[in-house]
């Protein structure tokens, strides 16, 4: 079941990035600019090697599930998924997994915007850390939180400036 769950994630994926080249489409004609691309092939690399982590670490390793870790952490990675779409509905054609900026546009005070300025990376980070800890995928977790760190670090650098804040 949980190489199902990791191959589900995967198919979200795919769908997030359908969602997200339609809205790139519609920015850029829409005279939208993007910043900071240096660090999206990393970012890319980072997430696609995280599920590949979660299957080969559990397949190889035998980790083991253990009912108490992997449900409370099945709860924290579907939150995260809510969380996320959340995200995507709210910021709707702005969302995207690019950083491209919408001229004059006001900065969305809305959803859970209105609480934390990159609720999106919040969901990364809890999925993150989640999706392999259901199947005790530890040192998956552990690379993974600390990339995913390094290369959230960048992003949101990247995004502030573009938005303007300081």
């Amino acid at each position: 079941m949980y190489y199902l769950l990791v191959l589900a994630v995967g198919l979200e994926r795919l769908v997030e990035l359908a969602v997200a080249k339609n809205n790139a489409r519609w920015a850029f004609a829409n005279g939208g600019t993007e910043f900071g691309h240096r660090h999206y092939p990393v970012m890319v690399g980072i997430h696609t090697a995280l599920l590949l982590s979660c299957v080969a670490e559990v397949a190889l390793l035998h980790r083991p599930f253990f009912p108490w870790l992997g449900w409370p952490m099945f709860a924290v990675a579907a939150l995260s998924q809510g969380l996320r779409w959340w995200c995507v509905t709210t910021l709707g054609r702005r969302w995207n997994t690019l950083v491209i900026v919408m001229p004059e546009s006001p900065l969305v005070r809305r959803g859970p915007y209105r609480w934390i300025r990159h609720p999106n990376y919040v969901a990364v980070v809890l999925e993150g850390l989640a999706l392999p800890l259901i199947h005790t995928a530890w040192l998956t977790a552990l690379w993974f939180g600390l990339a995913n760190a390094a290369v959230l670090c960048e992003r949101i650098r990247v995004e502030n400036v573009a938005l303007g804040y300081r």
